[in-house]
């Protein structure tokens, strides 16, 4: 019997793949994406950097593996930057805006 795995595989992106190298989804996947917030938490211009950074990377790797099949910008955009602006708080815009009014002097 083989002991379980005591040091687990991290949800890492396999280059040129752009796979998880543990679950083999597209990488973010969502346990990455959990993992990513938690360790950006309080640095979320850092988060949307690094993952710019990523978008880029994945561009060229997936276009130097097939360029017929990168895949379309926008779909890129949301699996790499779109999804950490829907569950970061400093890039909300607030559900209602406060109206200032200025009294006559």
């Amino acid at each position: 019997m083989t002991a379980p795995d005591e040091h687990p595989r991290p949800h890492v992106p396999m280059r040129p793949l752009w796979l998880c190298r543990r679950c083999g989804q597209p990488w973010p996947c969502g346990a990455a994406k959990i993992v990513l917030l938690a360790e950006y938490q309080d640095a979320s211009v850092s988060l949307f950097l690094y993952l710019a950074g990523c978008l880029h990377k994945a561009i060229e790797d997936l276009h130097r593996l097939n360029p017929n099949v990168t895949g379309c910008a926008g779909d890129m955009y949301d699996r790499f930057l779109g999804w950490p602006a829907r569950h970061t708080r400093s890039y909300r815009l607030p559900s209602e805006t406060p109206h200032h009014e200025e009294e006559p002097s």
